[in-house]
């Protein structure tokens, strides 16, 4: 059992304070986006103890570290990977492709002499990227499409000639080959508005709002927001076809693949499948290919999918994504003051890694025993077996199904 030192990530879109508060370290100005805890080689938690990045620790002795049934299932890696996230503006509006895809598409760029780093590269690795988040403070996203007579209900009343255009294209063709030809001339190259009309969308959004007469005042307010951040961006106006979501500490959502979503603010804890493969269709600074995200895509309506804990024992809830790659439990201990024996079980078995959202515990397995406090994170080894903790606080753990 050892403990991990996260790789912070500095993303334009992350907040200045909340993870340098979150870890108890001092802020220096910079946007402080997402803490990486697991073993993507892109970066890697380091294992202070050993000197090494995990994904080289887990190398060394790959059977033991990850259990036979890992081991064989997921080629000598960690499936997962462990994240806090700190949005403060926007992230790109973006999707995760199937694994299929991501295995076609990895290698026709590999066999096209691409560069891993080259700019060129939707694909960093063959993976899929089905995610989960769950907040640790207000959270602010959004996912998925509306049904078309929802979204052409929203569009109804702003009075713009490119909304007046996409509503007339969704009330003729109130299906999800509608919807597609909708978010389609939003993004795509070949069609995607001036910034003209995409600023008298927003404009019109505002008035609205101000005048208390939107069918929907958070999207009519996500809607400025995001023109404020990305002027001329069709993702702007894309914005009024999706699901706007908020979730509160404690409640979780899973994105699948193809599932369109854009988070926008808070904090949380996020895992999923070890990738790093991102296809965007605007919102960012970073490469777009509207044409790639849009094979990807599914524009098939669907609320948001919300994942409700699942009580494991009196301490531990789960939540369960319907995956193969990870699963996340969240435990909350109470014990009196002074009072750390780690006497309570986490259900879960594999490789772990357990992350302190607040307060303080002791763990313990065959591997030792360590204190785990907020923002600190160990990694359990599958050979380590059973793990069991006591203090008080909340405890996350990523584990594999």
């Amino acid at each position: 059992m050892w403990e991990l030192d996260g790789r912070i990530q500095r993303y334009a879109w992350g907040s200045a304070d909340a993870l340098p508060r979150f870890l108890d370290r001092e802020a220096d100005g910079d946007a402080w986006a997402e803490v990486w805890f697991g073993a993507h080689p892109l970066a890697p938690a380091r294992v202070d103890a050993l000197g090494l990045g995990l994904d080289a620790a887990i190398a060394q002795d790959p059977r033991r570290m990850l259990g036979d049934p890992v081991h064989r299932s997921f080629s000598g890696r960690l499936p997962y990977l462990l994240k806090l996230i700190a949005p403060a503006r926007p992230l790109s509006l973006q999707v995760h492709p199937s694994r299929e895809h991501a295995r076609e598409s990895f290698a026709a760029e590999n066999a096209a002499g691409l560069a891993l780093d080259s700019p060129r590269r939707n694909y960093r690795d063959d993976n899929h990227k089905p995610e989960m988040v769950v907040a640790l403070e207000r959270f602010e996203a959004l996912c998925g499409f509306r049904t078309p007579r929802r979204a052409a209900a929203i569009l109804t009343g702003l009075d713009t000639e490119l909304t007046d255009r996409l509503r007339a294209l969704l009330v003729e063709h109130p299906t999800a080959h509608g919807m597609r030809a909708a978010f389609r001339t939003l993004v795509a190259p070949s069609m995607r508005p001036d910034p003209e009309l995409i600023a008298a969308v927003a404009e019109a959004c505002r008035a609205r709002f101000a005048a208390g007469e939107s069918p929907s005042p958070r999207i009519d307010r996500t809607v400025a927001m995001l023109h404020e951040h990305f002027p001329g961006d069709g993702g702007v106006v894309a914005a009024l076809l999706l699901n706007p979501v908020t979730l509160h500490p404690g409640e979780a959502m899973h994105v699948p693949a193809g599932a369109i979503h854009s988070y926008l603010s808070g904090l949380a804890v996020e895992v999923m499948a070890a990738s790093d493969n991102v296809l965007r269709a605007g919102l960012t600074g970073k490469k777009v290919d509207a044409d790639e995200m849009l094979q990807c895509v599914s524009v098939v309506a669907a609320p948001p999918l919300r994942v409700a804990p699942e009580r494991l024992t009196e301490r531990t809830v789960a939540y369960y994504a319907p995956v193969d790659d990870f699963e996340l439990s969240l435990t909350t201990l109470d014990d009196g003051q002074g009072s750390f024996q780690p006497r309570h079980p986490i259900p879960g078995s594999g490789p772990r890694i357990l992350l302190g959202i607040d307060g303080e515990a002791l763990v313990e397995s065959a591997g030792g025993r360590r204190r785990i406090g907020r923002g600190r994170a160990l990694f359990v080894p599958a050979s380590a077996g059973a793990v069991r903790v006591g203090g008080r606080g909340r405890i996350v753990q990523a584990s594999v199904p």
